[in-house]
Formats: C-alpha cells, structure tokens, sequence
C-alpha cells in the first residue's frame, strides 16, 4: 500500500472539510422598531453584539448579515461581517427567513452549511456557538438549534364564542407542580439555527439528524417591541458578550480633553485668559474611577495655557498630557512605563487620530457628536455629548462591566465551593 506522505494527508483534510457560514438577517423595512438592527443597545449596534459573537467563535469561515439597506450594510461591514445583498424578491413584509437562506445559498454554492444567527439576540457568546458546531462537525448532525428551558403552564386557546371554556395543555390542575419539581419544557429561543446546506435547498432548517442546544434563560433575549428594549440594555450590560478582553482588568483611562471632558470650544476673556467649560458629572466619574484603582490621565493634541492646564489638572486630580501630536506612541509610551497590556486600557477619543487606539484598547468609547469617522471604530458610543457628562457615562460603563465580572467569578467560585461540599 502506498503511504500517505503530510501533503497528501493534508490535501484529504481540506476536501472533507466543510465551509461553514454565519449569516444575520437583517431587513431595514422593521415594523416594530425602525431600523432596530442597528440601533444602539448599551453603546453597540443591535447587530454587533452578534457579529462580534460570531467572529470571536473562531468556527466560521465567513461570517455575513443579508440586508436590502445601505446603512445596515456600512455597520455591518465595520464590525467585520461580509454583506449579503438581498433582492427585493425576499425583502417585503411578506418574505420569510428561509427565503432569504435560500437565496444566499444560491448565490454562494461554495457554502456547505449555514448558521441563521438572530440580529435580536444579544446576549449570545461564542462557546454557545462553538458548543453547538460540534454536532455537526463530530456527530454528524444536520440540524441544530437552540432552546431554552421554560416553566410556563399552558391552555387551550377558546376560539369558539358558544364555549368560553379551556382546558390545560401540560398540567393537571389537580396537582399543580412547583418549578423546583418539574423540568420545564424545552422552547426555541430563536438564537440560531445551523443547517446543512441540502435541508435548506429542500425548504427546511431543522431535519434529518436533529439536535438541540439548550442555553440559560440569561442568555436567551428577545427584542421585538420598544418595551423589550430597556429590559433587553439591562441584560446584555450583565450578561452580554464584551469581546475577547475582559472588562475587569481595566487599569488606566485615558481621555482627550477636548472633544470628551470639554465640548471642544476655548473662551477667551478680554485679558486674552483662556477658559474652557467642564461637567462636574465628569469630576465625580474620574473620583469614582480612581477608587476602584482604575488611573485617569487626560491627554490634548494642542498646547494649552500652562495656568489653564494647572487648575484642570488640579481639579480634576489627574495627569493632564498635552502637545501629544502621535497618540498611538504616546499610549504605547505609558502603557510600557505602567507595564500594561492593550486589554488594561480604556480609552475615550473623539476624532480621527484616536482611530488606532479605540480599535486596540481593550474598552473604547466616543461621544454620541464625535465625527463619523471614529463612531465605526469604538466598542461603546456614548449617549452624551462632549463636554455634558461623556466621561461619567463611560466610566459607569467600566466599573458597570468590572463589578459584574466580579459579581459572576464570586457566584462561580460559590458554586465551585458547594459543588466540592
């Protein structure tokens, strides 16, 4: 028998492999919520706490969102999705998901299965999605989908106006159970469905050989109306997916002055004395910052009145760095002599120089007026405006995110604790 030398072994790895595809629906036509798909929940695009999910997982080999609307498609391409452009054929009220999946199919013959992740679920992780690939990948499936565990007791429907009576569907009111007693049932949460790309082309999402992939009623969120949207912030800030730095270790801020603490204008009194105005939100953001051990240092392109930097400096307890013409070395500079990494830092900018550290740090924000230039690159968009509490929100923000990671590593290392017991 002939032997299989590396290249040849390698060569029969990647023609049984299959291309695996993530693909958002997202329609601009939205009823409930106009253009809801892209709309800010807790500082991020509807859509990108999925697409930021689906990269992250590492078990894609392209990740799209199937839009027929110019600026759902420019989001989309700014958080690294690839654009399905849908035909108005599958974009009216009237269309369903599966005709949008059969369509992108057609048009991408290369794919060989596809994961319809829901725009509107933005609590989904990645270990959610590389859990589930593999019963396609190791077990064979067809089909999986997710669910999650309900204790609701159902009833018949009355329909019939002669007969107003119902009768129960999974109970017996005889003998009602308490949740600790029963199960529960098992309800599509609507997250995502994978399917091989044979079940799609025959109409269906869930065949042949099915599976199930049950996540935690935390996970499973659902925005389709105006009021699941407040519930929906709530959520994701506790449960959500921030990406692959964890928020916790957030060590140093650093924020422009102009354009973040102030509104950006200088005033100039009759004597030529430069004045600039500040939010005292902003004062008592950086004080509740620092006494969680985060450090606060501000820095300004331009050089500024010494007298004028002294009094900030001195009011708002913190560093202030100014005439720094390269911000990226100058981050660099500071995070070498603080001795951190990218994923310690959390930085507030507002205009096109700040571009390359709001990609890299491992937090990063803007104010809701910064240029349009620099909105596609943060992690957060800030609902205040500089100058008007930009630096209070944004540090809520972190020690929002820092307190909830800590709060889940102590339920965690609880639960560990009895789990020993």
């Amino acid at each position: 028998m002939q032997e299989l030398n590396d290249n040849s072994l390698e060569h029969i790895s990647n023609a049984k492999r299959r291309h695996i595809a993530a693909l958002i629906l997202a329609r601009g036509g939205s009823k409930g919520i106009p253009l809801k798909n892209i709309k800010m929940l807790a500082g991020v695009p509807l859509i990108g706490w999925v697409i930021r999910a689906a990269l992250d997982s590492g078990v894609f080999d392209s990740v799209w969102v199937s839009t027929d609307h110019d600026e759902i498609a420019s989001v989309a391409r700014a958080w690294g999705a690839q654009v399905h452009r849908r035909s108005p054929e599958v974009s009216k009220d009237s269309s369903s998901s599966l005709d949008t999946i059969r369509e992108f199919c057609r048009l991408n013959s290369g794919v060989d299965v596809i994961c319809n992740i829901q725009a509107t679920s933005p609590c989904l992780h990645p270990h959610h999605l590389k859990e589930a690939v593999e019963c396609i990948t190791k077990e064979g499936c067809d089909s999986v989908f997710s669910v999650v565990r309900r204790h609701h007791f159902r009833w018949q429907e009355v329909k019939d106006e002669g007969c107003q009576c119902t009768e129960p569907l999974n109970l017996n009111p005889a003998c009602r159970l308490r949740r600790q007693d029963w199960d529960g049932e098992l309800c599509e949460n609507g997250s995502f469905y994978f399917a091989t790309k044979e079940l799609v082309k025959n109409g269906l999402l869930q065949g042949g050989k099915m599976k199930y992939f049950e996540m935690k009623p935390e996970y499973s969120v659902d925005i389709d109306v105006d009021i699941d949207w407040p519930v929906a912030e709530q959520r994701v800030r506790r449960f959500g997916y921030f990406g692959k730095n964890k928020p916790e270790v957030v060590k140093l801020l650093l924020c422009n002055l102009s354009g973040c603490l102030t509104d950006g204008q200088i005033y100039i009194s009759e004597n030529g004395e430069e004045m600039v105005s500040i939010n005292t939100r902003d004062q008592a953001g950086i004080d509740m910052l620092k006494k969680k051990q985060v450090k606060v240092i501000m820095i300004e392109k331009d050089p500024i009145a010494k007298a004028l930097a002294d009094k900030l400096s001195q009011r708002m307890s913190c560093l202030i760095l100014q005439d720094v013409d390269d911000k990226l070395e100058k981050v660099q500079e500071l995070m070498e002599e603080e001795g951190l990494e990218w994923k310690e830092v959390a930085y507030l900018g507002n205009d096109e120089p700040d571009v390359k550290c709001l990609e890299l740090a491992g937090l990063s924000a803007v104010p809701v007026d910064a240029p349009t230039v620099t909105l596609n690159h943060a992690k957060y968009i800030c609902r205040n405006a500089a100058g008007h509490g930009v630096v209070r929100e944004f540090a809520e923000y972190i020690l929002q995110l820092k307190n909830g990671a800590e709060l889940n590593l102590i339920h965690r290392h609880v639960y560990l604790d009895c789990f020993r017991l």
